[in-house]
């Protein structure tokens, strides 16, 4: 059972890091840092934003975007903080 909850945690801790690097990848679009008309960059950017779109949608119908900020990344990233420590606290005292 450790090992299951092991790896939930770690795909977790993945799917953050997804969420911090679209985060990043658009602020740099938008400051104009990188060319979104690269290949590569278009290919990053839609990859991203088709793994954190999904989770992004169920927060936008709940909490709409506060002028021009977006707080869906940070509700998600928070959720799957305590989403977590959760499980890490059911195992414990399960066991």
């Amino acid at each position: 059972m450790l090992s299951l909850l092991t790896l939930i945690s770690q795909l977790i801790t993945l799917y953050i890091y997804v969420i911090l690097a679209g985060a990043v990848l658009s602020w740099l679009v938008a400051f104009r840092i990188v060319n979104p008309h690269n290949r590569f960059v278009y290919a990053l950017e839609d990859f991203l934003a088709r793994l954190t779109e999904p989770a992004y949608r169920w927060v936008r119908r709940v909490l709409p975007p506060i002028g021009s900020f977006d707080l869906s990344p940070l509700i998600v990233i928070l959720l799957l903080i305590f989403v977590r420590s959760l499980l890490w606290e059911a195992y414990a005292a399960a066991g």
